[in-house]
């Protein structure tokens, strides 16, 4: 892929504090060293977001969703600091699901960069629970038993599918999904642990938004969330917007997880980054914008997504469960980067995706200055 060629960029390394100089060269990282100058501003690698269903009003679940929505979408959430997003699809009829892919499969081919950055899509659903709670925003007329056959006619572009294992069908769904190279999550789900272990025997490595997406009120134990948490097969992922977990649930949960088997999340929607008010979405229906960026469905106590970029998310982490800028990018890189290729790293010979940042302490956001994708500059 075309670069701007060889080049250099500095920053302060967030894990030490001293400042490195990187030289990119065709679209790669060449070398890492110390810089002589001191920097105002951070360097991290590029985000990566493995849950995106739409941002600035760009929303790949809508009917009228084409080549140029997705490119948009990878555009908008590139200005925030993502240089590698996953475009997740929501419960859907089989055609809508199969023409989106499709579509998403176009805007690839049209653009390298937009190839880049997208290395296949997440389809959240429809094998999810259909009980209320559980089964969170989602459609219920879209929601449907566990079919392999379904998933194969999707095409090669869903690489990863959220499942709720709350039946044989659709623990045997993920070990052939496993089998076909495609990443399984446990989510949206009223699954017994039993059956949660199950699914992680069968391949699945993932928890999609863990504490999100089921009942109001659980049993003390055993309930499945004590069995994600519990089994270090499945790496969690998070959304920390201060709405999807206050403080206390999410600082204990990343504990019990560890930072190593955790990441976040923006879950972010068409609506992400607009103004507060009433709107009628794809993904949740009619729903409401809080001026405290709170998106729930008109009344219900129901969440119907996010409206925060990563970038908030990672600031935002950093206040609930009090970790260093370091770990909280490392939930927004590394570690959502292994299920990319090994995105999401600082190293030589990675891809040159790189951000630099203005954050400070009690900053509600990185305030993203420059952003390289493939080593060429996008921002």
């Amino acid at each position: 892929m075309p670069s701007d060629g060889a080049r250099t960029i500095t920053g302060r390394d967030p894990a030490s504090g001293r400042t490195l100089r990187v030289t990119v060269e065709d679209g790669r990282i060449a070398a890492i060293a110390p810089a002589p100058e001191p920097s105002d501003l951070w360097l991290a690698p590029g985000l990566v977001d493995l849950q995106v269903n739409g941002f600035g009003g760009h929303d790949v679940n809508a009917p009228d969703m084409d080549e140029q929505t997705v490119a948009d979408l990878v555009r908008a959430v590139r200005r925030t600091g993502v240089t590698t997003v996953v475009p997740t699809l929501v419960s859907a009829p089989e055609e809508r699901i199969a023409a989106a892919l499709a579509m998403i499969a176009r805007a690839r081919a049209a653009d390298p960069l937009v190839a880049h950055a997208i290395p296949y899509a997440h389809v959240e659903g429809p094998f999810l629970s259909p009980e209320d709670g559980p089964r969170g925003a989602h459609d219920p007329g879209s929601v449907r038993p566990a079919d392999a056959g379904e998933l194969r006619r999707w095409g090669g572009l869903a690489g990863m599918i959220t499942v709720s294992p709350h039946d044989g069908a659709a623990i045997d769904l993920i070990a052939q999904a496993t089998r076909m190279g495609v990443r399984c999550a446990v989510g949206h789900t009223h699954a017994t642990p039993e059956q949660i272990t199950r699914a992680a025997d069968a391949g699945a490595v993932l928890s999609t938004h863990l504490g999100n997406a089921t009942y109001a009120t659980l049993p003390r134990h055993p309930n499945h969330l004590w069995t994600q948490l519990a089994d270090d097969r499945l790496q969690a992922g998070f959304i920390a917007d201060g709405h999807h977990l206050s403080a206390d649930p999410f600082r204990a949960m990343l504990r019990a997880k560890g930072i190593e088997r955790s990441h976040l999340v923006s879950d972010a929607t068409s609506l992400a980054g607009m103004p507060p008010g009433r709107y009628r979405t794809p993904v949740g229906g009619e729903v409401e914008l809080s001026e405290t960026g709170r998106l729930s469905r008109v009344g219900t106590p129901f969440l119907a997504g996010a409206s925060r970029s990563l970038a908030d998310g990672v600031a935002t982490a950093i206040t609930l469960a009090d970790l260093t800028l370091s770990d909280a990018l490392r939930l927004a890189t590394a570690n959502p980067g292994r299920f990319t290729g090994g995105r999401g790293v600082l190293r030589p010979g990675a891809p040159a995706d790189l951000i630099t940042f203005a954050w400070r302490p009690g900053d509600i956001t990185l305030d993203v200055r420059t952003v390289i994708a493939a080593g060429r500059t996008v921002r």
